[in-house]
């Protein structure tokens, strides 16, 4: 309910500046209630997302969500512009606003809390994360995995902020590109920023197989990344090649928003469910201190700077110092499993889910995330859920005339197998079936 309240205060703070008459106090008015349903939005989700997931499947699932999030940054203005030039700039509230009113329906119609966040007064379900013991929250907040992660967010977010404020006016003015071009490569960044923490989630799945510890320490990866967006910057600042610049942006640089998805697992690794909510919103409340000190620090060093060039070259620097700080801190002190062993939190598992039914493009959804998880074991053909009545038994059926006695079984769900193993046996299904065909047409 706490996500559907957001989404719903979201969408009334954007429609009132659809009104003919608002002025410039409506936006004014209107900033205080949409920053309180914005800001706690990304860790309310993260929470409620972590509680159908065991920990070691919560990085995918994670990163599918951030991958939505800079996706949203990526559509929104080549969607809104037609809007925008079609019945004026209101518009771009109104379209937003509405937006979020549908999916404000489609969370009440169809949203759940998952199996290992019951509901409040209720008893648990199996495996949820209910044993251990409860550890204060200064202990939580001043462990070395939740610091770590704390910075690395603020740094990453302190180049996305920059970004999205400074990066046009540095294209145009610095590197000579037109207003449209620069619009043109902002949005290529936000859909680099989205691509790359899909593999990320696959490797990092790949990484902790179901059931085992993982098998490099969790800030390792993340770290290492981050190390490689700060020489990226660094070159982006020193270079003069505008393509070379282009494709910095793009590319390696956009490996710094993989932090974001490792800091959300690692901070939910060494809380209990209970106090999840708070030590996951800890962080957004770091981070979105760059989303303020970004802009206005960038500002500053342009204008301090000798020339426009001189000034984004001293601020991109600051960055690749700033990520490249957060990077080494990473791979040194990011341990969520140690940080857990020694506060005693114990490790939630996915516990076999239940089907829940829901329309057909749902459960086609809920499998596929399941299949990229390479999940293993009997489940629904439809969502990979066990038991269901849609595929988790074989059933009897009769085929033919009212006569025939001799039942027909329709053959069992397909075992959970990783996806490359059931696109090879359908490849083998598709050859026997035009195997049959050629002997019936030869006949």
């Amino acid at each position: 309910m706490l996500l559907l309240g957001m989404a719903l205060l979201w969408s009334a703070a954007q429609l009132p500046m659809l009104l003919g008459a608002a002025g410039f106090g409506t936006p004014v008015a209107t900033r205080i209630p949409l920053g309180a349903a914005e800001g706690p939005a990304a860790p309310v989700a993260v929470h409620h997302l972590h509680g159908w997931f065991g920990q070691r499947e919560r990085t995918l699932p994670t990163a599918v969500l951030m991958v939505g999030a800079a996706g949203g940054v990526a559509l929104s203005a080549p969607l809104l512009t037609p809007a925008i030039d079609a019945w004026g700039w209101r518009w771009a509230f109104g379209a937003v606003g509405l937006v979020g009113l549908v999916w404000a329906v489609c969370w009440y119609a169809w949203g759940e809390e998952g199996l290992l966040a019951p509901a409040p007064g209720a008893a648990p379900a199996p495996g949820a994360e209910t044993a251990g013991r409860t550890v204060p929250h200064r202990g939580l907040l001043l462990s070395g995995t939740w610091l770590t992660a704390a910075f690395g967010a603020f740094a990453a977010y302190w180049l996305l902020s920059a970004g999205l404020t400074w990066a046009p006016d540095y294209l145009h003015e610095a590197a000579g590109l037109t207003t449209k071009q620069a619009g043109a490569v902002v949005t290529a960044t936000a859909v680099g920023n989205a691509v790359v923490l899909l593999p990320h989630g696959l490797l990092a799945r790949r990484s902790s197989p179901s059931g085992a510890a993982p098998r490099l320490p969790a800030g390792l990866g993340g770290g290492l990344l981050m190390c490689v967006a700060a020489l990226s910057i660094a070159v982006f600042a020193e270079v003069d090649s505008v393509d070379m610049k282009i494709a910095l942006m793009v590319g390696p640089m956009a490996l710094t928003n993989v932090i974001l998805t490792v800091s959300q697992t690692a901070v939910a690794r060494i809380t209990q469910a209970g106090q999840r909510g708070v030590v996951l919103g800890a962080p957004a409340f770091v981070y979105a201190l760059a989303g303020i000190l970004s802009p206005l620090v960038t500002g500053r060093l342009v204008d301090a700077g000798a020339s426009v060039p001189a000034g984004y070259r001293s601020a991109y620097l600051l960055m690749a110092g700033l990520v490249a700080a957060a990077g080494v801190f990473a791979v040194c002190f990011l341990r969520p499993e140690r940080d857990a062993a020694r506060l005693g939190v114990t490790e939630a598992e996915t516990p076999p889910a239940v089907h829940r039914g829901g329309t057909t493009a749902l459960m086609v959804l809920r499998r596929v995330l399941w299949l990229l998880l390479g999940r293993s074991g009997d489940g629904c053909r439809w969502c990979g859920c066990t038991p269901c009545s849609l595929g988790s038994a074989p059933k009897a059926t009769s085929i033919g005339s009212s006569r025939s006695k001799a039942p027909v079984r329709r053959p069992g769900p397909v075992a959970w197998a990783p996806v490359g193993e059931l696109s090879s046996r359908l490849r083998s299904s598709r050859r026997r079936s035009r195997a049959v065909t050629g002997r019936a047409g030869a006949a």
